[in-house]
C-alpha cells in the first residue's frame, strides 16, 4: 500500500485524487519547510512537494521512496542527481500555470508603467499634486524583451501584443520558426535585447553561479526600462538592482521571486518603494492554476503506481530508460 507524503498545502482537488485512489494512504504536512516534512520521509513511498528544498539528506533518509512529484514546473530546489542515483523519477506538472504567470507579469508591467503604487501612496500621504509629475507612461509602441520563450514567454508575448507592444525574445534552445509563428523578433545575444528594450521580463530557469542580470547588465538598460522577474530568485542580482533603483538608473522593477524566500525585512532592496513591486512567489497561485497544479501533481503519482505516467513530465528520463531495461531482464 503506497504511502503518499504531501509536503506543503495544496488545492483540495489534488488531495481528493490521492484519497480516492484505491490502496493509497496520504500523509499531509501543510507547512512549507524541510523541517516539517523531513520526519515523515522514512515512511514515504511517494513525495508530492512544493517549493521547499529536497536535498540528498532527505532522499537518503527515504528508504522506501519511489517517485517525487513537484507541485510546479521548476525543480532547482531538488537534488535531481541524488534522485537519479536511486532510480527515482522526478515529475513536474507541465503547462498548468502559464496563463496565471503571464497575467501576473503583465499586471506588474502595467502597474509600474502607470505608477499605480506610487500614486496610491501619494493619496494616502496627502500628496495629491504628485499627479502633475506626468511620470506614468503608455506601453503601446514600446519594446518588450522576453528572456525565455517557452510556454510562459509565448503567453506573455500574446498578451503584450494585445497592448500593441513590440515584442522581441531570446531563447537559445528553440528553432527560428518558434519565434516566427508568434510574430516575435528573435534576439541571439542577451545584451543586444537589454539595450533595445523598454521593458524586460525573465522566464528562464536559474543556472550558473552568478546572476544572469547583474550590475553590468542593468547598466546596459535604458534609464526608463522596467524589469520583471517571475521566474526564479537569484537570476537578478538584488543588491545591484537596489542600487540601480536608488540611483534612478531604472524605471522600475517587479519581482515575484527573491533569492531568499521569505526575505529579510531590512535590506536595501526592500527599502525601495516608489519603483519596486513585490509579490510572494504567487504569480502561479491563482485559484485556477492552484487547482490544475494540484491535480497534475497528484495524478503523476497515481499514474506512476498504475504504470500510466506521462514520460514527457519526467525530468530525469534516464531513470525511466533504466527501469524499463531492468524490467525486461530475465
Amino acid at each position: 500500500m503506497p504511502n503518499i507524503l504531501v509536503a506543503g498545502k495544496i488545492h483540495q482537488a489534488g488531495i481528493d485524487i490521492l484519497n480516492s485512489a484505491p490502496g493509497f494512504t496520504v500523509q499531509l504536512v501543510h507547512d512549507v519547510s524541510v523541517e516539517s516534512y523531513a520526519p515523515f520521509m522514512a515512511e514515504a513511498d511517494a513525495l508530492l512537494i512544493r517549493t521547499q528544498p529536497l536535498t540528498a539528506k532527505e532522499i537518503v533518509a527515504a528508504k522506501n521512496l519511489r517517485v517525487v512529484s513537484r507541485h510546479g514546473v521548476g525543480y532547482d530546489s531538488v537534488d535531481v542527481a541524488a534522485l537519479t542515483e536511486r532510480n527515482i523519477p522526478l515529475t513536474i506538472v507541465g503547462n498548468v500555470n502559464s496563463l496565471s504567470v503571464a497575467e501576473h507579469t503583465l499586471s506588474m508591467l502595467l502597474a509600474l508603467a502607470k505608477r499605480l503604487c506610487y500614486f496610491d501612496n501619494s493619496i494616502r500621504e496627502g500628496e495629491w499634486n504628485r499627479r502633475n509629475s506626468f511620470s506614468a507612461v503608455e506601453v503601446a509602441g514600446r519594446t518588450l524583451f522576453i528572456l525565455g520563450f517557452g510556454r510562459i514567454g509565448r503567453e506573455v508575448a500574446r498578451l503584450a501584443k494585445s497592448f500593441r507592444m513590440k515584442v522581441i525574445a531570446y531563447d537559445p534552445f528553440l528553432p527560428d520558426n518558434a519565434f516566427e509563428e508568434s510574430g516575435v523578433a528573435r534576439i541571439t545575444a542577451i545584451n543586444d535585447g537589454l539595450q533595445l528594450a523598454d521593458a524586460i521580463t525573465i522566464h528562464l530557469p536559474l543556472s550558473g553561479e552568478k546572476p544572469l542580470i547583474g550590475a553590468e547588465e542593468l547598466a546596459l538598460m535604458k534609464r526608463h526600462a522596467i524589469l520583471i522577474n517571475t521566474a526564479r530568485g537569484g537570476i537578478v542580482d538584488e543588491e545591484a538592482l537596489a542600487t540601480a533603483l536608488q540611483n534612478d538608473a531604472l524605471g522600475g522593477a517587479g519581482l515575484d521571486v527573491l533569492q531568499q524566500e521569505p526575505p529579510a525585512l531590512h535590506t536595501a532592496l526592500l527599502a525601495q518603494r516608489d519603483k519596486l513591486i513585490l509579490s510572494p512567489h504567487s504569480a502561479g497561485l491563482t485559484e485556477e492554476a492552484a487547482m490544475r497544479m494540484s491535480v497534475s501533481a497528484a495524478t503523476n503519482i497515481v499514474d506512476y503506481f498504475t504504470g500510466q505516467l506521462d514520460t514527457d513530465l519526467v525530468v530525469n528520463k534516464q531513470v525511466l530508460a533504466l527501469n524499463d531495461l531492468m524490467s525486461k531482464l530475465p
